[in-house]
């Protein structure tokens, strides 16, 4: 091993990193501007990852970013217990594209179980290469030494020396060892334990930076103009409209990109809403009140066997008895409480962008590709945002601002407003399923066919807004994320077909909302797997028990049933009260081969009004090794809360021209009085490697809803959300 002569102190000091503070006054940004081309980031040097300085501070590079999740300081607890330094010395910097190795988008709940584990192996590699120099400093043999607090010594005592002093401010340009062993788990002292959310305290007295509070110096406001209809074309603009507005900088016009730059944020307000423009008339999108006949209408462009098993064909026809339902999931806007933001900065021939995007690489590229920059040249730089968990409009923010800095040579500081961010972000696109299942004379399920029909496209970049409006480089085709998953059902049958129809287009621009596709689908499986425990008149956990060849899923429903306190039943309860009352059970294995989630729970049902609310929900989670246990409980509840809010309430309306749920009363979500208590089981399996937890609870909770209301009052609710209005109709259609 050779370590390079670079101190971290110096590194930093050249690396242009912004330092925000947060006052009553305007953030003020102060930066050495400098290059960190001699810093690497390709993901097999434990350089790209980590930093020691003289001190001993330890500096983690994290291509993966907190979005609120508790990720940095899970990460922090990584790095800080396979090096055996304290917690308090671990500094994680993030996201930042000229300093962060490329680790993929943080999504999928991936930042632990891939992202997390390179830092691990990057830290235990440097961990033992540490103690191999200090073997040779102290003429101790490795096998007789042992590291505490960032301090290598001997055993016996006498000897040692810290991080700081064996590395003196050098790199370690070493590559990672993936078969450098890592601590043996009984020794962690950090992982595994609840650590408080590092980011907690200054979110709570008004400190944290987010996004939306970043300036930068010489910063202009901007805003952009948009269209009245989606696919409507700009005729003319009346930039004489705008001339009285005060510290007006610039109108900017790229074929359908019209924007406004100002010396301050209301006089780009008032300058976007006083600027007139005549557009073109347009009405592509189909009749809302149609929709899910339009999405049955649309072509097909190739069908996805996402499994197979047996002869579906054969096996339905033999059935005693044949089950059949049609399941529907709307349109889901993310709803981000902080509307997106962005600053762009072009100086020198480069840009810089601040964002809060969760795909900061994906995002340099699109950026390089949109202006036709090298992407060398482009920097984006994350700072959190104020809500988020899947591609909303941060990157959307991004672009505008850089085209309108682009326009006036100064940085600029795109905020979007609450009509953007419903109107425009992308959308969890409309999910529509068929199902279809038989049962022989007992019961049993002989065989279980779906069919889902979903958007073609796959998990790459969504195409940016600016990108479409100005007719710029860089189009790309639908990306409403990895859909497919967990349309295959956990369950052993016999006979199991499930297919994807694709879609060749879907009303709105499509991307991944939390828990992408794996919601929607185990809605859909899991909800029919309680109409066939039904009509076996076999209790719904026994049911799904009989056909689960899976060890650990089966642990996760038997600890659920005494968690849940479940009393078995064959059939629904159906509580005559006006307000009736029942429970209901949900399961999946994230993907089919990850975390394992099983959920009870209990609903109450207004009978005269139709009015439904959530009250408890008891969860067991089997993550495998949990990093942090009150953050991954952190995790279940506000997949609980978000997911019961998407599940009762949310849903995207629109015309035939554009989004019509533009603001929090036509797009209303869960209201605190609102939250269901949450009893959580954690399976820790300290010695398994980790699995994620920012996604899989979300898939659990819309089926346990509908299974609780069938149990209460005895009708299915078969499409999502269940407002008051469907179960009235429910309850007057009947069983």
């Amino acid at each position: 091993m050779s370590f390079a002569e670079t101190s971290r102190r110096d590194f930093l000091k050249g690396t242009g990193v912004l330092v925000v503070s947060f006052t009553l006054a305007p953030l003020v940004a102060s930066c050495a501007r400098g290059s960190a081309a001699t810093r690497t980031l390709a993901p097999d040097q434990v350089d790209a990852f980590l930093a020691i300085d003289a001190r001993g501070g330890v500096t983690v590079f994290s291509g993966k970013v907190d979005l609120g999740t508790g990720v940095r300081t899970a990460i922090t607890q990584i790095a800080a217990d396979e090096l055996d330094v304290p917690l308090e010395l671990v500094t994680v910097i993030e996201g930042d594209t000229a300093l962060t190795p490329d680790q993929g988008v943080t999504s999928g709940s991936l930042s632990i179980e891939k992202g997390g584990m390179q830092i691990r192996q990057a830290a235990a590699t440097a961990r033992r290469a540490l103690v191999q120099q200090a073997a040779q400093r102290l003429g101790v043999p490795a096998g007789d030494l042992v590291v505490k607090n960032g301090t290598v010594g001997s055993r016996s005592g006498g000897k040692q020396a810290t991080y700081g002093e064996l590395l003196r401010g050098r790199t370690f340009s070493l590559k990672i060892d993936s078969q450098a062993p890592l601590k043996d788990p009984a020794s962690y002292t950090i992982v595994g334990r609840s650590v408080a959310r590092l980011d907690i305290p200054a979110k709570v007295t008004g400190r944290f930076t987010f996004m939306q509070n970043v300036r930068v110096p010489g910063m202009l406001h901007g805003r952009v103009v948009r269209p009245p209809a989606i696919g409507a074309a700009l005729r003319s603009v009346d930039e004489a409209s705008v001339k009285s507005v005060p510290g007006l900088v610039k109108v900017v016009r790229l074929g359908n990109f019209l924007g406004v730059v100002a010396e301050t944020e209301w006089g780009a307000i008032t300058a976007a809403r006083q600027l007139r423009a005549t557009w073109s008339p347009w009405a592509g999108l189909p009749d809302e009140s149609r929709l899910w006949r339009h999405v049955r209408d649309t072509a097909v462009v190739k069908n996805d066997v996402t499994s197979n098993v047996g002869d579906v064909e054969q096996a339905l026809p033999r059935a005693a008895r044949r089950l059949a339902a049609t399941y529907d999931f709307a349109m889901h806007t993310h709803g981000s409480i902080g509307p997106s933001c962005a600053i762009a900065e072009i100086k020198d021939g480069s840009l810089t962008c601040w964002s809060a995007s969760q795909a900061t690489h994906d995002l340099r590229r699109q950026l390089a590709t949109m202006l036709a920059m090298p992407e060398r040249d482009v920097r984006v730089i994350y700072v959190e945002g104020a809500g988020c968990y899947g591609r909303n409009g941060h990157e959307d923010a991004a672009a505008d601002a850089a085209l309108l800095a682009r326009a006036v040579g100064r940085p600029v500081r795109v905020q979007w407003m609450r009509a953007d961010e419903h109107g425009w972000d992308p959308k969890g696109p409309p999910t529509l399923i068929d199902l279809q299942a038989g049962l022989d004379e007992i019961g049993r399920v002989l065989a279980w066919s779906s069919q889902f029909f979903v958007p073609q496209g796959g998990t790459g970049a969504v195409e940016l807004l600016a990108v479409g409006l100005a007719n710029l480089p860089g189009k790309t085709g639908l990306n409403p994320g990895g859909i497919l998953n967990d349309m295959a059902i956990p369950y052993g049958f016999a006979n199991v077909r499930t297919v994807a129809h694709r879609l060749a287009t879907t009303p709105l621009r499509p991307s991944w909302i939390r828990s992408p596709g794996r919601l929607q689908n185990t809605f859909a499986n899991e909800s029919f797997m309680d109409e066939l425990a039904s009509a076996a008149q076999v209790d719904p956990f026994a049911f799904r028990l009989r056909y689960l060849d899976d060890p650990r899923g089966a642990e996760v429903l038997r600890r659920l049933v005494r968690l849940a306190s479940w009393e078995g039943r064959a059939s629904s309860q159906r509580d005559t009260s006006d307000v009736a009352t029942g429970r209901g059970v949900s399961y999946v294995k994230y993907e089919l081969y990850r975390t394992y989630v099983g959920a009870v729970a209990t609903v109450e049902v207004n009978r005269k009004t139709g009015a439904l609310r959530a009250t408890h929900f008891a969860i067991v989670h089997d993550c495998g090794q949990v990093i942090n246990p009150d953050g991954v409980r952190n995790q279940i509840e506000g997949n609980v809360v978000q997911t019961v809010s998407r599940t009762l309430k949310e849903q995207v309306t629109f015309d035939r021209s554009r989004v019509t749920s533009l603001d929090w009363a036509s797009y209303p979500i869960l209201t605190f009085p609102e939250i269901p208590t949450v009893d959580i089981e954690l399976v820790d399996r300290p010695t398994d490697k980790p699995w994620g937890a920012g996604e899989p609870a979300a898939a659990v909770v819309p089926a346990a809803i509908a299974n609780a209301v069938f149990d209460a009052i005895g009708v299915r609710l078969r499409s999502v959300p269940f407002t008051p209005a469907k179960v009235l109709a429910a309850i007057q259609a009947g069983p």
